[in-house]
């Protein structure tokens, strides 16, 4: 499942994860899953058609990701494997960062950031983003954390992020983001 939310020139994305990658070492050996919240660049293109025509629309480039995640093998709630990565290169994120706030208050942290938009494109490497943004997603936020909250309950429950069918042996990936 994905949630957009979208406004000026940024989208916060929420969806759920399972993802498994045969080669990780040490305390990320094994499956994970949980939820992953993205803060793309969102832009708006040129009208194919008429007036009445759908608006055609580019979520574009990572600049921050948090992911809610969890081994398979724990219980669930543990955010054991709870992360950020506070810069992108190009699409690729760049050093996991574990914060013990994060795992503690997962839902809680990721509010507090939200509503600094600025301080998240600071920590990016990036000019600071459009006042329309910020003042925006401030406002915005309480429904993403209810996003947020909603998939974790479908996660726990075991309706999302599920493993698949065949136990994976490489690198197995589902979920949107």
């Amino acid at each position: 499942m994905l949630y957009c939310f979208g406004f000026e020139s940024v989208a916060v994305l929420v969806s759920d994860l399972y993802f498994f990658d045969a080669a990780a070492a040490g305390d990320q050996h094994g499956a994970e899953r949980g939820v992953r919240l993205e803060l793309r660049s969102l832009e708006g293109e040129e009208l194919v058609g008429s007036v009445y025509s759908a608006q055609p629309l580019r979520v574009g480039r990572p600049i921050w990701r948090v992911d809610l995640l969890e081994s398979l093998a724990g219980p669930p709630g543990s955010f054991d494997r709870t992360h950020h990565h506070p810069r992108f290169a190009g699409w690729e994120p760049q050093d996991r960062v574990f914060d013990a706030q994060l795992s503690a208050e997962p839902i809680e942290w990721v509010g507090r950031r939200l509503v600094d938009l600025d301080g998240i494109f600071e920590q990016a490497g990036l000019e600071p983003a459009a006042a329309g943004d910020a003042v925006e997603l401030r406002a915005a936020v309480p429904e993403i954390l209810d996003s947020v909250r909603r998939l974790l309950a479908r996660v726990h429950a075991g309706e999302l992020a599920s493993p698949p069918a065949k136990p994976p042996t490489a690198t197995t990936r589902i979920g949107w983001l």
